[in-house]
């Protein structure tokens, strides 16, 4: 029941709000439209759906202008995103993918910085087989997207696979339990008949409502010391609590989020804030109540401002902390002491339980390809053929051949070194620290480019590192091509936000561990401007750092940048 003291947002509810509620559950007219041959897009409310079934419309912005001189239509094709809790995927699931994206994709894929397979260029009559073939391997695109929670990260630094086990059969349990209950998905792409008249099809949706949530909510598990989910840019983060090697239970933290708009102060990145302890049967019961308190008092009118931080920012953390034991009928424990200590992946062989090894690969940017010098998918593909462990894809775009036994390692080892498949070890630890978002051309919302610019970008950047001596030093970069978030750009020590093609805001000071926001340092500027602030800061890091201090925290001590608080201060 609504608590009648607290309130949503008032004003009239937003246009996604009314194409929800007209729906049918998700349906709309999906069926029809993805059969209809004259043209290669579908109508705006339908894409609209399309997102909780794991897709958005896009079209190659590369070719826009030119399609448009010829008076043909842009050049759509759709993102399909996987439902792959934990990042966790067999080396079965992983041939599939890699065909898939063979058949009826761009021919690569794209590690997402939420641990799951993402690919482009489906054309439309494709994608209904796409879909199948992915049900076909245990896998599904259910929810990847869209006003629902989506895919549940959980750690995968190799170095703790003794707790790794349990905290990914967490992330299942939770992804299943959060799914949307309408069977649209599976009438659409799976041919399920549609059942009338029975009770269950009356209430399809116990916990989301007709409604849904006012815009979409992440959940992710971090393991301590690290962070490498970024546990605090989730809406619902939980924090595993170990003594004595035992999982005891969780730290609860609500309201992270790392989106923004350029020029409206209303919007800015926040991070979650802890409000206690749970142990580990009880976190079920705490993300369906948080998801609750989100789908009755999130702002449905305004979009921008719809995302559960907002909600918690604005009724404050003790009420929300106080209706969420409300909710649940009883009362969090106080929050257990943690200590984080990096937010990045560990490359190279690492040896886990049971004799099982570990081997975290470098990928730039998170793409999967064949390079005109790094066959990196056909290496790949070849492992996957004999590989008996999993394939673990980490939130850094990275990739952990995870639970290699001692006798496939050394074959393993031996196809690592036949396609010159890499650590990264060979790079500098800045580069190794960085990732993008997709931006161009695929993206819409892009306004520069990220993961087709930062390689080139960081090139440069070594140049001075090494010039520095600062070739080994972690510095985290993260670059987005908008203010969306998609690769945590308000978490990166050195921050590039898409202003507009070849411009970039600039940011610094974020925590190294995750746990404070950045400040924009130079606004609009170009790689001149971008190299010639390098140039400054990272020369006077090297001389004036103290012992084992990190640029963020460097930044802030020399009164390069000020530090932010909070997020309702990232603007000031």
């Amino acid at each position: 029941m609504v608590n009648p003291i607290l309130k949503a947002p008032e004003g009239p509810p937003s246009d996604v709000e009314d194409i929800k509620e007209r729906s049918n559950y998700l349906r709309g007219t999906l069926k029809e439209v993805m059969l209809d041959r004259i043209s290669a897009g579908i109508p705006d409310d339908d894409n609209r759906l399309m997102k909780h079934h794991g897709s958005y419309l896009q079209d190659d912005r590369d070719l826009r202008n030119e399609r448009q001189k010829q008076k043909l239509e842009p050049a759509y094709q759709f993102m399909l995103r996987v439902r792959l809790p934990g990042g966790v995927a067999t080396s079965a699931q992983w041939l599939v993918m890699d065909d898939l994206a063979q058949k009826y994709g761009n021919g690569t894929l794209k590690l997402t910085t939420r641990e799951t397979f993402q690919m482009h260029g489906i054309l439309k009559w494709n994608m209904k087989k796409t879909i199948q073939e992915i049900h076909a391997t245990m896998l599904d695109t259910i929810a990847a997207c869209g006003d629902v929670n989506r895919n549940v990260m959980c750690a995968s630094n190799p170095y703790q696979s003794e707790i790794h086990s349990e905290v990914y059969e967490w992330s299942k349990q939770l992804s299943d339990y959060l799914l949307p209950r309408t069977r649209a998905y599976h009438e659409i792409w799976l041919d399920e008949e549609k059942v009338a008249g029975t009770p269950e099809a009356e209430e399809v949706e116990p916990m989301y409502g007709p409604l849904y949530l006012p815009r979409k909510f992440k959940i992710g598990i971090a393991v301590p010391p690290s962070n490498d989910i970024d546990v605090f840019s989730q809406d619902l983060g939980f924090i595993a609590i170990v003594e004595n090697d035992q999982l005891i239970g969780f730290n609860v933290a609500i309201g992270g989020g790392m989106g923004m708009s350029h020029g409206d102060k209303a919007t800015y990145p926040q991070l979650a804030k802890v409000i206690g302890f749970c142990t580990p049967d009880k976190i079920l019961d705490v993300a369906e109540k948080v998801i609750t308190i989100q789908r009755d008092y999130g702002n449905r009118s305004v979009r921008k401002n719809a995302r559960f931080k907002y909600t918690v920012d604005r009724l404050g953390l003790e009420t929300v902390k106080a209706e969420l034991e409300n909710r649940l009928g009883w009362s969090l424990d106080e929050a257990k002491q943690y200590h984080f200590d990096n937010n990045g992946d560990r490359y190279g062989w690492a040896k886990g339980l049971n004799g099982k090894w570990h081997f975290t690969l470098f990928v730039e940017g998170g793409r999967i390809a064949d390079f005109d010098d790094y066959k990196l998918m056909t290496g790949l593909r070849e492992i996957a053929k004999i590989h008996n462990g999993e394939f673990r894809l980490t939130a850094n775009q990275n990739l952990i051949l995870s639970n290699v036994s001692s006798q496939k390692k050394k074959q393993i080892s031996q196809l690592i070194e036949q396609y010159g498949l890499t650590d990264g070890k060979h790079y500098s630890a800045i580069r190794r620290s960085s990732i993008a978002c997709v931006a161009l051309p695929t993206c819409g919302l892009a306004m520069a480019e990220a993961e087709r610019y930062l390689p080139t970008l960081m090139d440069k950047i070594e140049e001075i590192v090494d010039e520095n001596g600062l070739r080994d030093k972690e510095i985290t970069i993260r670059m987005t091509g908008c203010p969306n978030g998609c690769a945590r750009h308000a978490l990166g020590e050195i921050g590039f936000i898409g202003k507009a093609p070849g411009k970039y805001n600039m940011y610094l000071g974020a925590a190294h561990d995750g746990s404070r926001l950045s400040k924009m340092h130079r606004e609009n500027i170009g790689e001149e401007e971008i190299l010639n602030e390098l140039r400054v800061l990272l020369p006077r890091y090297a001389k004036e750092r103290q012992e084992g201090e990190h640029f963020g925290d460097f930044v802030i001590r020399a009164g390069i940048i000020n530090a932010t608080t909070d997020g309702t201060n990232f603007h000031d």
